[in-house]
């Protein structure tokens, strides 16, 4: 069945009919993908004029891609019985869509400048064995090195028979394969942070956004598709700004409400969902972006973010400009090959070890971290750029910015996952595989994972994040939530946050509701292991949830898992610091523009100035998340909880003073009658 044929978690060449190959170029049917020249990251230079055209004729040749590939993947059949099925049915025809495609950009381009010279060889597309990775180079970044030991160890993957397919490995049929899992133990240390020095700026700043608990999903690409819906082709998570889709104009973004605590921080922090591989169909199964495009599975909530603004080895930084835009990775590298892939895969107490084109299989008690670090030296000059790259670069090893680039504050991402070790000798039937959402034709291999920024801090805020770095010092709503330590530090304690602030309780007499039933804050003193591992197992709200969260045995908190011993590197995994309770309508088909627009719906903290100046968009240290939700005790609320439990704690004193009084004033009038 043409189902079967594709990349499954038991599919590695060892025979069988899925092992079919086309007749005179030896690709396998088996893991077959298209792979096209990437016309988006030639295209170092477009007018500003055009820009808008040229975005969305790149967005179609995505399309056309995405749609190649799934008549590829329900043609096996006929590969096998035509080796000439594959070019004249697919690869042919999709050469000339994608060559008017092209043309068209072209003449966009000169119509207000130099017309593109040599676009059209950029037509033609070949049909790849998906089990073939491109070969290894280099990467961007300045501070990962190799990964000795990411082809090593990798326990089970003698593929045992039997296809793997149906509700298990390669849910969609586009993988992921056995061969994109390595565990971690047989990785070496290999991370190297460049050491500080002379003027280094050596202070970080922390925000805290979330896990998206808010379930807001779409498979839109605000920056590298602007006005398209569906053009990521994949399902993204988003924390902070909550008006985020192909349709949301800068002033739109500015007017957001944002799931950060600290409320001068509307910027937008998105990326790839994860999935397990389990059978699980979404509400975005039957939709674009979703299970259509091979995007399949249970989407999983972290169990926790860290958003960290670190400094330069070397300099002080600038401010970041207003609206700045940053994609780190390539959604696209394993056709494209390594140069701009910058993923990065480990598990909780191994992070000295990090994975770039495999998946981690972690041990008992550790849990899963994807992290991303962003380009940190920007050109001075462009929020943006026609490739979204060349703004923005990354240091050298050193912590040099190249030549006319100026060190901006580097946004590192830590996500970390509550996953299990998949079970690879059955292909996930016993423990799902999982796997970030890709386009459908890069096979959902790990080195295309990949994250996006856009900046819309307050003007005050980012200027005391500047100043936090360069003065060495530790600042941010999210600090002590358990980021990763800055180079050569102790992994930061994530004692409590700090408190919300201890007024006296304002609240009227009338509200003895609740029996001080609390426990005492004892659950703060945990950092490393949070007891409930909070929104684990997509508890918030999936695409189309309407935030339902009671969902089944996805509501069930997962296992306790025992700690793993402290390895050299490890960063705490405590969760972050409280959530705000923000609701977003999540859009499954990525279509609502006119739902998310507008974003601000309560009056405070919106503003209207807009973003040609730099002026704060929302106030820095506006109203702290209404306390409403702890009404029993959670852990991960480490900041949210400290004016109800005080409350809390006072109620029955001034409830047995009322009485006391009371009793008085009864005892008097009796006296008196």
């Amino acid at each position: 069945m043409a189902a079967n044929v594709y990349a499954s978690a038991t599919d590695g060449g060892s025979g069988g009919d899925s092992a079919a190959t086309r007749s005179g170029t030896g690709v396998r049917t088996a893991g077959a993908t298209i792979d096209c020249p990437d016309v988006g990251s030639k295209l170092t230079s477009v007018p500003e004029q055009a820009r808008g055209e040229v975005d969305k004729e790149l967005a179609l040749l995505d399309e056309q891609i995405a749609k190649a590939y799934q008549q590829l993947s329900a043609s096996a059949q006929q590969m096998q019985q035509d080796p000439g099925f594959a070019d004249n049915a697919i690869v042919n025809p999709l050469k000339e869509k994608r060559g008017a495609t092209l043309e068209r950009i072209a003449i966009a381009i000169d119509r207000v400048g130099d017309r593109p010279a040599g676009l059209e060889a950029l037509a033609a597309c070949t049909v790849q064995d998906g089990n073939q990775a491109p070969a290894q180079g280099a990467g961007q970044e300045g501070d990962a090195g190799e990964q000795p030991g990411q082809e090593q160890g990798q326990d089970g993957q003698e593929q045992g028979n039997g296809q793997g397919q149906g509700a298990n490995g390669g849910q969609a049929g586009n993988g992921p394969v056995a061969a994109d899992f390595a565990d971690i133990k047989s990785v070496q240390p290999n991370v190297n942070n460049p050491r500080p020095q002379g003027d280094a700026s050596r202070g970080s700043f922390a925000t805290s956004c979330g896990v998206n608990e808010n379930g807001l999903f779409n498979s839109d690409n605000i920056i590298a598709a602007p006005g398209v819906t569906n053009g990521a082709h994949h399902f993204h998570d988003y924390v902070g700004n909550q008006a985020n889709n192909a349709f949301a104009s800068d002033e739109d973004l500015a007017n957001a409400e944002t799931s950060c605590d600290d409320q001068g921080d509307k910027s937008s922090y998105y990326w790839p969902v994860v999935r397990l591989q389990n059978g699980t169909q979404e509400q975005d199964a039957n939709k674009p972006g979703g299970g259509i495009e091979g995007n399949a599975g249970e989407i999983v909530t972290p169990k926790q973010v860290t958003l960290t603004f670190v400094g330069n080895p070397r300099e002080k930084v600038t401010a970041m400009p207003r609206l700045l835009r940053i994609i780190t990775g390539d959604a696209k590298s394993f056709v494209n090959g390594p140069a701009n892939a910058n993923a990065s895969w480990s598990c909780t107490g191994f992070e000295d070890r990090q994975l770039k084109d495999k998946y981690p299989l972690c041990p008992q008690g550790s849990d899963v971290v994807r992290t991303f670090k962003f380009q940190s030296c920007w050109d001075g000059r462009n929020i943006d750029s026609a490739n979204h790259r060349t703004h923005v670069a990354f240091a050298d090893a050193a912590g040099n910015c190249p030549s006319g680039f100026r060190p901006i504050p580097q946004l590192v991402q830590r996500i970390v996952y509550d996953i299990d070790a998949p079970s690879l000798n059955d292909g996930g039937r016993t423990t799902p595989l999982f796997a970030v959402d890709s386009f459908p034709e890069q096979l959902h291999k790990p080195g295309t994972d990949h994250g996006d920024f856009i900046n819309i801090f307050d003007e005050d805020l980012m200027g005391e994040m500047v100043d936090c770095i360069n003065d060495g010092r530790k600042c941010g709503a999210g600090a002590g939530g358990g980021q990763d330590p800055a180079p050569g530090e102790e992994p930061q304690e994530p004692t409590k946050s700090p408190e919300a602030p201890q007024e006296e309780p304002t609240k009227t007499p009338e509200a003895p509701q609740e029996e001080p039933t609390k426990t005492p804050e004892a659950p703060q003193e945990q950092p490393t292991k949070t007891p409930d591992a909070p929104q684990n197992g997509n508890g918030g709200g999936k695409p189309g949830d309407q935030g339902d969260d009671g969902k089944g045995d996805a509501a069930k908190p997962p296992a306790q898992k025992p700690e793993p011993e402290p390895e050299p590197g490890d960063a705490s995994t405590a969760p972050g610091g409280a959530q705000p309770e923000v609701k977003a309508t999540a859009s499954a088909d990525g279509g609502n523009a006119g739902e998310q627009g507008g974003g601000s719906k309560n009056g405070d903290g919106d503003d209207a100035d807009g973003l040609g100046r730099s002026q704060a968009v929302g106030q820095a240290t506006s109203a702290a998340p209404t306390p409403s939700a702890p009404s029993r005790t959670e852990p991960q609320a480490v900041g949210e909880g400290g004016l109800a439990d005080t409350g809390a704690q006072l109620w029955p004193a001034a409830a047995g003073a009322v009485l006391v009084i009371a009793g008085f004033v009864v005892l008097r009038r009796v006296r008196r009658g």
